[in-house]
């Protein structure tokens, strides 16, 4: 079978996964990129007053288009710069491509550009622009069609060997599996990719299978990559493609519109418990609920529902970043016992400022208004409907995290002959913590408070009918 078949994948649900056979890349692309014409620098035969230290003798000063032209003489691949005749101060690139002279208006803010991408050097540049120009005018029409056919369809997540492969992966975690395919210039790429450890995933009765779009960023790929979307090769020589900062899914920019929202993200790339997104650490971790808030309202309810002004009252702050950081280090293994941490005040603070901490709050930005709404109708009934129909639009894992905390809640307040803390005293400290204004105003923020307490008292009194 040759990179290049149709037939580019050999189906995952085999009966051993010692069998296992990686997907085969298409290489049309990369063959094209092969093919790309080259940069060719047309030199500057004499030295060039004012011209900007960081441009090479390829500047040629203030020179008309046709000069231009005239200099490149017709040479695929060949470039000059030039200071415009018509705008002193402004600068040009001027690129033979295609039996033609194309002018881009060139900038430099510490490295040198003419769209969004930045490069370190004008051949890196023209390198780019000429590979991107040769791939765009042979393969259009295959580039618009790439996402048809996709890969992750036929293996993704859906595979039968999760399980076996990812015992295999895991008695060598420190030793990338890796095969090979080489191409016609023998380069060596790794087939066991970021899909393939994902796609070994164990899916059992256990596993809280909450919806997560991928957080993809632009990435640079050193070497030849291919997409784990549609198997075709990235081109260019940076920023060629997106990769999910939380799972590792590299794909084209294009491809990720298509990518399902079943990102699996890796304990490897979560560095932290605190200030990282709810659903993204609950996947990583594989548990219904944040494992912070599991540990934390344990320790509580263990040794401190009585204690006077629970959640009021405020622990040291250096002591409340001590277990944070044991959090951020230790993981569900931070021990926050009684023999570390005495006063149970500390465990509240840490909790409280887990939430505080949250990219997205626990009653998330998208919400947030509709509950706002829902607090300010006069009659008791519409209001718990209206707020159990706003409950309904929380994404699962915020949902499950609201649920558990609330139900804690509840027992803190049937202790306040202790505690001294209702329900409403409750919603004063949780309100802020579990819902911010999407808007960034102090305005906005004082005039909500007492809907954010209402919010809140009402799930806790009402959290048996409305969870």
């Amino acid at each position: 079978m040759r990179i290049g078949d149709v037939t580019f994948f050999r189906s995952l649900a085999i009966i051993d996964a010692e069998e296992y056979q990686p997907p085969i890349w298409k290489s049309y692309l990369y063959q094209l990129q092969q093919e790309a014409p080259r940069p060719k620098r047309i030199i500057c035969p004499g030295e060039v007053e004012n011209r900007p230290k960081y441009y090479g003798r390829e500047f040629h000063g203030i020179i008309s288009r046709e000069q231009a032209d005239e200099l490149l003489g017709g040479v695929e691949g060949a470039y000059i710069l030039r200071e415009s005749q018509r705008q002193p101060g402004c600068y040009t690139l001027a690129l033979r491509f295609g039996n033609q002279t194309l002018n881009y208006r060139l900038f430099y803010d510490g490295k040198h550009f003419v769209g969004e991408k930045r490069f370190e050097s004008i051949h890196d540049l023209v390198t780019d622009g000429l590979i991107t120009l040769y791939i765009e005018t042979k393969a259009s029409e295959y580039i618009s069609k790439m996402t048809t056919n996709p890969i992750y369809e036929h293996i993704g997540y859906a595979t039968l060997l999760r399980e076996k492969v990812s015992r295999r992966l895991s008695r060598s975690k420190n030793e990338s599996r890796k095969t090979s395919v080489t191409n016609e210039e023998h380069t060596t790429v790794e087939k066991i990719s970021s899909l393939v450890r994902r796609a070994a995933l164990t899916h059992n009765d256990n596993h809280f299978n909450y919806e997560k779009t991928h957080n993809f960023k632009v990435h640079t790929f050193r070497g030849p990559h291919w997409c784990e979307y549609c198997a075709n090769f990235m081109w260019g020589l940076i920023a060629q493609g997106v990769r999910c900062s939380d799972c590792g899914l590299n794909v084209h920019k294009q491809c990720s519109k298509h990518v399902p929202n079943d990102c699996q993200p890796d304990l490897k790339r979560i560095k932290k418990v605190y200030c990282c997104d709810l659903t993204t650490l609950v996947k990583a971790h594989n548990t219904q609920r944040p494992m912070v808030v599991d540990i934390c309202i344990r320790e509580i309810e263990a040794r401190g529902l009585k204690s006077e002004g629970l959640y009021r009252v405020s622990g040291f702050t250096e002591h409340i970043e001590d277990v944070k950081m044991a959090f951020d280090r230790d993981g569900e293994k931070a021990d926050i016992s009684a023999n570390i941490y005495p006063d149970i005040n500390i465990i509240t603070g840490a909790l409280k400022l887990y939430f505080r901490d949250l990219p997205i709050p626990v009653i998330t930005y998208d919400t947030y208004p509709k509950f706002i709404e829902a607090a300010k109708i006069s009659n008791a009934d519409e209001r718990l409907e209206a707020v159990h129909d706003v409950l309904m639009l929380l994404p699962p894992a915020h949902y499950e995290t609201l649920r558990y905390l609330m139900i804690h809640l509840k027992k803190v307040t049937m202790n306040e002959k202790d505690n001294f803390m209702n329900a409403e005293n409750l919603g004063i400290v949780f309100g802020p913590t579990l819902m911010r204004s999407p808007e960034d105003s102090t305005l906005t923020t004082l005039h909500d408070m007492r809907y954010q307490k209402l919010i809140v008292q009402i799930l806790i009194e009402n959290e048996d009918v409305l969870f």
